[in-house]
């Protein structure tokens, strides 16, 4: 029996996340190390995987099976294909920055009444949602991935409500029942998602007799397992649901700013650039792959809430006065993106919307650990309070510049391709969409820009006067996502070689071709 490659890349950060909630109290460094060199060792692992990935071999490789409910059709069953694996790879790329850059978020507080905070829990937390996000990009079984979609609620939960940020105006009393009411919307929202998505795994089980995704994919495309129209409506519906609020999608998108807002950065980082791209990536995995007809069904009404969320999430960051919120408001407009290229049914679409959740979460990392460096020093997350930040921290204005640079994806920079094959994708076959998504991308400009002038330019408040540059460890966080934005940017071949031949797959899923461009004649 060859090495289990994927449960290995999953049960190590969650062998570690028992260990390091095992320290002893007074060795919060230790815990902090431990973490650390465990998240490291998962990077590695999944550095492996990576490697030993053959983009024109089986769709699904590395893969493992072992029964385990008998009874119920249960079994434990992994693989990668590419799109799996290019998640996998970012999730585990991007926790040993989020522990760097969280390295003092947990530490012992002296005054006000929160004196304590458990820094042992606060990284065994972020190895746990590690383990939980790595084993569902791998899950082949409905049912597996469906308790670890609904079990990293929990950590997540824990991190919101247990650690925000410090930067509140207000008193600890009235900072904590923020944070609480943050966490418990995030649960609640992500919880109704789940529950409808529970009825609806239920419900296939009911019609396919199993819960292996390969099997019942087959089935499908074979003929021998023909589901009613109704009935793959709503089953569909059922799956799609949970993953919208996960992703987020508009409307229900109103737990991610709060959620953001209180969260410390490097947890903020976990919520939007990790975890949430599970549920966008279960769109491509089970959506399309289990429900071809009803995704088709769906897909005019999708496109319409995508544009939505593209123009809406914009127009909000905008207005918005607190870095954080802004930051999360913009994630909602590119998730948008991303939903959007999915729907689009085209090859470049979807290549452009697995590239962008890829892009997506270094640049969305790389501003908003930016953006909780400069929040700690201050101790605000009001843009009003800051000015002239560039005068006496060149280094940190301008690493905050190149994420936002990102964000806003100019040419050049990782997200440009990724956004740019979603709108030709899109342009292809519904140019009106697209064309109406384009104005996300002038909001875009404006939101990030205007963050910069009011924040890095103009004279130096008093406040910022005596503001400390970059630190060691934070340009050991920061300096190596700003080389990803750059290098994807220009040459971002090796992510695309790798989900191609997996969007290819997606593609014959729901039947669909690329349409022809229409070239008129010569005459």
């Amino acid at each position: 029996m060859s090495f289990p490659l994927l449960t290995a890349t999953a049960a190590l950060p969650a062998i570690g996340a028992i260990a390091t909630a095992a320290v002893p109290a007074a060795r919060r460094t230790a815990a902090k190390w431990l973490a650390l060199l465990v998240s490291l060792a998962t990077l590695a692992l999944a550095i492996i995987v990576l490697v030993r990935f053959d983009p024109d071999g089986a769709r699904y490789q590395l893969t493992e099976s072992q029964a385990w409910i008998a009874d119920f059709g249960v079994r434990y069953e992994l693989g990668v294909d590419g799109i799996g694996v290019a998640l996998l790879a970012l999730t585990a790329l991007l926790i040993p920055f989020i522990i760097l850059a969280g390295w003092h978020d947990a530490d012992p507080l002296e005054t006000g009444s929160r004196r304590w905070r458990p820094t042992q829990g606060f990284f065994a937390l972020i190895l746990a949602v590690e383990a939980m996000v790595i084993i569902s990009f791998e899950a082949t079984d409905v049912f597996l991935f469906y308790i670890f979609f609904e079990a990293m609620l929990i950590p997540m939960y824990f991190l919101i409500g247990g650690f925000g940020d410090r930067a509140h105006a207000g008193s600890d009393e009235k900072a904590a029942a923020q944070r609480s009411y943050a966490a418990v919307k995030f649960l609640l929202y992500n919880l109704v998602g789940g529950l409808i998505m529970l009825a609806a795994v239920i419900g296939l089980y009911v019609v396919a007799g199993n819960f292996s995704l390969q099997q019942i994919a087959e089935a499908r495309a074979n003929g021998s397992l023909d589901m009613a129209t109704n009935t793959e409506r709503w089953l569909f519906l059922g799956f799609f649901f949970a993953f919208a609020v996960k992703a987020p999608l508009w409307p229900l998108h109103t737990w991610l700013p709060n959620a953001m807002g209180e969260a410390t950065a490097p947890v903020a980082v976990l919520i939007t650039a990790v975890v949430d791209k599970v549920g966008t990536f279960a769109m491509l995995r089970f959506c399309l792959q289990l429900f071809p007809e009803a995704s088709k069904w769906a897909t005019p009404a999708i496109l319409v809430l995508a544009v939505i969320s593209i123009i809406y999430g914009a127009l909000l960051a905008v207005g918005q006065r607190d870095i954080k919120r802004l930051v999360a408001y913009a994630s909602i407009s590119h998730f948008g993106f991303i939903i959007m290229g999915i729907f689009a049914m085209t090859s470049q679409g979807q290549s452009g919307a697995t590239l962008y959740m890829v892009n997506h979460g270094i640049s969305t990392a790389a501003l908003m650990l930016v953006a909780g460096f400069l929040i700690s020093r201050r101790g605000s997350r009001l843009i009003a309070d800051y000015g002239g930040v560039q005068k006496v921290a060149p280094v940190l204005a301008g690493t905050f510049l190149i994420g936002g640079l990102a964000t806003l994806s100019l040419p050049g920079l990782a997200p440009f391709v990724s956004e740019f094959l979603v709108l030709v994708g899109t342009f292809a076959r519904y140019p009106a969409i697209g064309i109406i998504a384009t104005f996300g991308i002038v909001l875009a400009a404006l939101y990030t820009l205007v963050l910069y002038q009011r924040t890095m330019t103009g004279p130096v408040k008093p406040e910022v006067s005596a503001m400390p540059d970059l630190r060691a460890r934070e340009l050991l966080v920061v300096a190596p996502l700003v080389v990803l934005l750059i290098f994807l940017g220009v040459y971002p071949k090796p992510v695309t070689d790798i989900v191609n031949p997996a969007v290819k797959s997606t593609m014959s899923d729901v039947h669909k071709k690329d349409p022809k461009p229409e070239v008129e004649a010569a005459k």
